[in-house]
């Protein structure tokens, strides 16, 4: 009994030895694990916050020049610091950039490198203060009038060569570190010039302070960042360097470094400490648990990194993913591994999507642009979504032009073919902009700026297109920014914008059956401006509708005014598709008092292209308001009988390019005869524009055109003009042809 009971016993201590065994292994397994898994959990926040330090300090130092160029590149600012006008240069270059950018020391030089003005932390101070810093600045001074002098060279107006020029580094100011940025003041316009030597520089300096790096903090959420001099060394901080140019070290950003891992091992520790206190089975179970609470994780953690550079809504590459791509991608090409194309791409007229079919169907509309385009390309390009309708395709291994121009064309054809949208097919087609990599000194910044531009291009030419970025494109897209800005400014003001007015004939020229009115824009500094220049700007950039009811309400009080039957109005396709586009016409002929049957509206055949449902509807309630409706430029676009036989219209103007060849070829008489027994069978009025030879208005007398408009007969006018010739004895001559001098 008693041998029993010793075997019993020693079996129970076998087993519970070996119970004990299993269960320190499996704590010892379970601790092992979960500090392997808080260490990658921690290292992947490390080098998280790293990336977010780094990046945001880039920011900082890259922006600088950026906020001096916007006060240092101004016609203004020249002539005031030649001025010496103190009180301006406060506001607008010294203290200015203190209170708005938060710069802490700012100085104006002049060509002699002396103080004009200085600023220190806020408020102006003596020139003593510049004394004490100009042993760091100095150098960047001179660097920078070595770099005007060498790209001025023998010119007499330096504007031109000295515009993107700057000097920057990162210096100690009594042993602390600060940004300093160098930038010449130079003028925005032609206006002023400055002979190589007489610049006047502006030197902004910005401390590595608490409100600088609370901004990078703030931003990537670094909790207790901080400058220091010297990194300290522990579990909890962590820091990266401040270099200069010359990569020099001349401190550290320090913050108190996230540790997720941690914090969860700190949660979880009551639980550790109760399965030291269970059985076998319980640690078995807690072992299961603690595995599978390691792999939800990991997988919590792989999907909140895969949301972090993914768009939610096509599962793309988000633009964070896409500049870290763009940046690897041109770290190749400046190895020597060939060259990559970037095509920005840009959904032409999106909204309208928005507005007629509703946001789900324009976020459906997305998911459908991204699976087309992700299967137009190949496995080791990258397309991504950067926003809204706009993405962008990285495409390596590029030879040539040719190459990214066939991957557009090919995008454009997939692009062609419908879209089924609320069980309706929808066609829509992009604009792209495509820029190549050139060199090893190609950068990211670079080469988005170099796809926008062409991007903007395509839009501006009518959409529906791709472009490839050309040298000269910088000074295009900087002349319509100008445009733009002087544009807003005139309709804001109102005195600027005028209207011409330019008869339409009987065809025996015998009577003024109406006229045209034409938009006129007499720029205070450039005069007269042409038309093309502002109208598609004006389109493009909201201003259209502004536009186009400022002419209307001219065209509109002169018409009142005079007996001149009718006058016409163009109107743009973005107004007619604009909200309350009807009423805003009707509100303007009431307030005028206008009859609405002596206005037309000219709409071009674009017009009849885009929502016909919507676009034939408002042109039925204006004619049923006795406003007529005149199709412009008949013969270059879509015409067809269908167009004419469906959309209400009263008159065709047949364009100018068909009239210019009468008289010279048969086919061109037969073309425009065809088109006015086109308009006479639909009971349209008919006119013809371009009339400038008596040939031509012969011709079209004979063939039976309705209304003539052009030089033969007058050019556009002053109102005052025009009614000089709507009174005796003008309206008795005949033939009726007046050559005043176009406006």
């Amino acid at each position: 009994m008693k041998a029993a009971s010793r075997i019993d016993r020693s079996l129970t201590r076998q087993l519970t030895f070996a119970v004990v065994l299993i269960a320190a292994a499996t704590l010892s397994l379970i601790a092992g694990f979960t500090a392997w898994s808080m260490s990658r959990v921690d290292d992947h926040a490390l080098t998280q916050q790293t990336g977010f330090a780094n990046f945001g300090l880039n920011e900082v130092i890259k922006n600088l020049p950026v906020e001096q160029t916007s006060s240092t590149t101004w016609d203004e600012a020249v002539r005031r610091v030649r001025e010496g006008d103190q009180a301006w240069m406060k506001d607008n270059l010294t203290v200015w950039m203190a209170s708005y950018f938060g710069h802490d020391r700012v100085y104006v030089l002049d060509p002699k490198n002396l103080p004009v003005q200085s600023m220190k932390d806020g408020a102006l101070v003596g020139s003593d203060s510049y004394a004490h810093d100009s042993a760091v600045i100095s150098p960047l001074v001179s660097e920078l009038r070595a770099k005007m002098q060498a790209a001025s060279g023998t010119a007499i107006d330096s504007t031109a060569a000295i515009t993107d020029l700057g000097a920057e580094d990162i210096v100690l100011f009594d042993g602390k570190p600060a940004i300093v940025s160098v930038k010449p003041i130079i003028p925005d316009t032609p206006a002023l010039s400055q002979t190589p030597g007489s610049e006047y520089l502006h030197v902004s300096v910005r401390f590595f302070g608490t409100r600088l790096i609370s901004q990078i903090a703030d931003e990537f959420a670094l909790g207790g960042a901080h400058l220091t001099l010297q990194p300290e060394q522990g579990f909890w901080i962590a820091s990266i360097p401040i270099h200069n140019m010359a990569g020099k070290t001349l401190g550290y950003i320090e913050w108190n470094r996230a540790r997720p891992g941690l914090d969860l091992m700190e949660e979880a520790a009551p639980a550790l400490a109760l399965g030291l206190f269970v059985c076998i089975l319980l640690g078995i179970i807690v072992l299961r648990r603690l595995r599978r609470s390691a792999v939800a994780l990991e997988a919590s953690e792989a999907q909140a990194h895969y949301l972090a550079f993914h768009d939610t809504l096509t599962g793309l590459p988000n633009r964070a993913l896409f500049e870290d791509r763009l940046d690897q991608a041109l770290a190749n090409v400046r190895g020597g591994n060939g060259r990559l194309a970037l095509l920005c791409l840009d959904l032409d007229r999106f909204k309208n999507i928005n507005d007629t079919l509703g946001h789900p169907a324009g976020d459906e509309l997305v998911r459908l642009v991204a699976q087309r385009l992700a299967k137009t390309v190949r496995e080791k390009d990258t397309v991504a979504r950067l926003g809204g309708d706009e993405f962008a395709i990285i495409r390596l291994g590029i030879k040539s032009e040719q190459d990214a121009e066939q991957l557009a064309q090919r995008i454009a054809d997939q692009m062609a073919k419908p879209f089924e949208l609320m069980g309706t097919p929808t066609y829509v087609t992009f604009s792209v902009g495509i820029a190549l990599s050139h060199g090893e000194e190609t950068r990211r910044d670079d080469m988005l700026r170099s796809a926008d531009i062409p991007l903007y291009e395509a839009k501006r030419q009518g959409r529906a297109r791709y472009q490839l970025f050309a040298g000269d494109m910088d000074d295009v897209v900087r002349q319509r920014r100008r445009i733009e800005s002087d544009l807003r400014g005139a309709l804001a003001s109102g005195a600027e914008i005028g209207v011409a007015y330019q008869p339409l004939f009987s065809a025996d020229c015998t009577a003024i059956v109406g006229a045209e009115a034409l938009v006129r824009w007499d720029h205070p500094v450039h005069g007269r401006l042409p038309p093309e220049l502002y109208i598609g700007i004006a389109e493009e950039r909201g201003m259209i509708e502004q536009l186009g009811e400022a002419v209307l309400r001219q065209a509109c009080t002169y018409a009142q005014s005079s007996s001149l039957p009718w006058v016409a109005v163009n109107v743009s396709p973005v107004q007619v598709r604009g909200e309350n586009f009807v009423e805003r016409i009707l509100s303007i002929v009431a307030a005028t008092g206008l009859s609405p049957s002596r206005l037309q509206l000219e709409i071009t055949e674009g017009v009849l292209l885009e929502d016909p449902e919507t676009t034939n509807a408002v042109l039925a309630e204006l004619r049923d308001k006795g406003i007529r409706i005149a199709l412009d430029d008949f013969g270059t676009g879509y015409s067809s009988m269908n167009y004419l036989r469906r959309y209400r219209v009263d008159k065709l103007k047949i364009d100018r390019s068909f009239i210019s060849e009468l008289g010279q070829s048969g086919s061109a008489r037969a073309i425009v005869g065809a088109m006015v027994d086109l308009g006479r069978a639909l009971g349209l009025t008919v006119t013809a524009e371009g009339v400038e030879t008596e040939e031509q208005r012969d011709i079209l007398a004979l063939i039976g055109c309705h209304e003539l408009q052009g030089y033969l007969m007058a050019r556009p006018m002053k109102p005052g003009q025009l009614n000089a010739m709507l009174e005796p004895p003008y309206v008795e001559r005949q033939p009726l042809v007046h050559h005043l001098h176009e406006i």
